[in-house]
């Protein structure tokens, strides 16, 4: 599909996704949350793409659900507040699609992020920011519950108690205190800083086998919810199939010619 509010660039193996609603300051209404989810869709299944950056190209990250117009046509009819209209599909699609995204995503945050902001980086597998950045669950100061996944990805990164500090007050926390909370593996100083760290992560991970990383994402997202014998027997299962993969074998065979592997991504 044609993107009006991402744009989109692929250099060795590396897609860089830029949010690009910037004079809404990346705020979410429908079309942006289809767009999100069609992306991540799009790159799930482009063998060229091993690693995900997500950034913006807005004034801050993310100012959160776009609430004027999400409400403008809607506080009228009393009907929608007792049911998910078809057309917010997407609104809680876009971070599945994300999450479910198997090829690994580092989410580059500037300034602020705000509600579904936070929800869309929990969403990713690594987070890195600015100096300056902060950090906010909002729904409780707007009357209303994070809905779109925080609630339920943050436990697992942060802990359960961070989560409740974050959902309950609502304020905002800096880029230091949710470092120390685990949602942070880089702090950078500026913008510039930022997007040189998350090109050198994302060049880092295409160093291992695409195929391995991409089935590891599926088994600790799949032990999120399983036991953890559950988890190790898919990890064999995953093991048996990665066993027959070109890129395995060739790992092989660079570790007897003692030389770096180069990895096909089959």
């Amino acid at each position: 599909m044609n993107y009006e509010f991402i744009d989109l660039q692929i250099n060795n193996h590396i897609a860089t996704v830029s949010l690009n609603r910037t004079k809404s300051l990346n705020a979410i209404n429908r079309e942006f949350a289809k767009e999100i989810t069609m992306m991540f869709r799009e790159l799930d299944v482009m063998d060229d793409v091993w690693v995900i950056i997500l950034k913006s190209n807005a004034r801050i990250f993310c100012a959160g659900l776009d609430l004027k117009e999400m409400t403008l046509s809607d506080h009228k009819d009393m009907a929608r507040l007792f049911k998910i209209p078809a057309e917010d599909f997407y609104i809680f699609e876009c971070c599945h699609a994300i999450d479910d995204c198997r090829k690994p995503v580092i989410c580059a945050v500037h300034s602020q992020c705000v509600g579904f902001g936070l929800d869309i980086a929990a969403a990713c597998d690594m987070v890195l920011c600015t100096q300056d950045a902060s950090f906010s669950l909002r729904e409780a100061r707007i009357g209303i519950v994070a809905d779109v996944g925080g609630l339920q990805r943050l436990p697992y990164i942060i802990g359960l108690a961070n989560t409740k500090h974050m959902a309950y007050t609502g304020r905002f926390f800096s880029a230091q205190e949710v470092e120390r909370m685990g949602l942070i593996v880089q702090i950078c100083p500026d913008m510039d800083a930022l997007l040189s760290a998350a090109d050198t992560l994302a060049a880092e991970i295409t160093k291992s086998a695409p195929l391995a990383v991409q089935n590891t994402k599926e088994v600790l997202n799949y032990g999120r919810t399983a036991t953890i014998r559950e988890g190790i027997n898919m990890a064999v299962h995953k093991n048996m199939l990665l066993l027959t993969s070109q890129d395995c074998k060739e790992s092989f065979v660079a570790f007897l010619e003692k030389r770096k592997p180069e990895f096909k991504g089959q």
